[in-house]
């Protein structure tokens, strides 16, 4: 039977404590061993160097440092990358395919598909602010990026003003890997409604491949021919995929 209220006791407590008090606390099993500050090289080297100074797995990784503030995000991102090829087939990957990935969680495509969001926020706001025309390299960034790597279809138009600016972006229909339907007169009659006079079209291939196809050309002279009469101007069709773009104005086939 122990004894309490003696002065042994109160040493004993006084020793416990003092033990308690000097044992290292342990870590996490899932805190990264970031002893030769791995996460602050990269931030630093970023920092000083902007994205070029990091490839395209070191700049995955510190997008995941948010989603993963306790462990090590490499392979993850190299995972990623070996999935999809590239930065921006990862950012731009659907969310049912990037579940796919081992490790990934719903936190960590938030913050993936928050990086594609403002990517496109920026370019549109680019193009927006001048003549779409005068800014034509910006409008191809954008459409490469809005749906450049889209696997499927969609029918995007740009309706523009008298000055060429950007009244509107919209997307008019959404298909399958190789068709989407167009209405020649949805087309015409949005521009009205909008008081366009001119307009972009604009599709992806989702195969990755640009290069128009007869049915792209053929629909494109039906919209030109359908809209001219009504003061609409088709300034061009764009064609948009993984490996790059076509624009029928410049391939001389409108």
């Amino acid at each position: 039977m122990s004894r309490s209220g003696g002065p042994r006791d109160k040493t004993s407590a006084e020793e416990q404590a003092t033990f308690f008090a000097a044992a290292p606390e342990k870590k996490p099993k899932s805190e990264p061993d970031d002893r030769h500050g791995h996460r602050k090289r990269l931030r630093e080297r970023f920092q000083n160097g902007g994205a070029d100074a990091v490839p395209d797995y070191e700049l995955l990784e510190m997008i995941l440092f948010r989603a993963f503030p306790r462990i090590d995000t490499k392979p993850l991102a190299k995972r990623l990358l070996a999935k999809f090829g590239s930065f921006a087939d990862v950012v731009s990957a659907p969310v049912e395919r990037l579940k796919e990935v081992e490790g990934i969680g719903d936190r960590a495509i938030d913050e993936l598909k928050l990086i594609k969001a403002a990517a496109e926020r920026l370019t549109k706001g680019e193009i927006k602010a001048r003549s779409a025309l005068t800014s034509w390299s910006g409008v191809i960034d954008y459409l490469r990026l809005a749906q450049g790597f889209e696997t499927r279809e969609q029918f995007r138009i740009l309706f523009l003003d008298k000055k060429n600016q950007l009244i509107a972006d919209e997307v008019q229909g959404k298909g399958t890997v190789d068709h989407t339907p167009v209405y020649v007169r949805e087309v015409v009659k949005r521009a009205l409604e909008l008081s366009a006079t001119a307009i972009i079209l604009v599709h992806n291939h989702p195969s990755g491949d640009p290069t128009p196809s007869r049915a792209d050309i053929d629909m494109t002279k039906q919209i030109i021919e359908a809209s001219r009469p009504l003061g609409v101007t088709v300034h061009d069709h764009v064609i948009v995929g993984r490996n790059g773009h076509a624009s029928l104005k410049a391939l001389r086939l409108i």
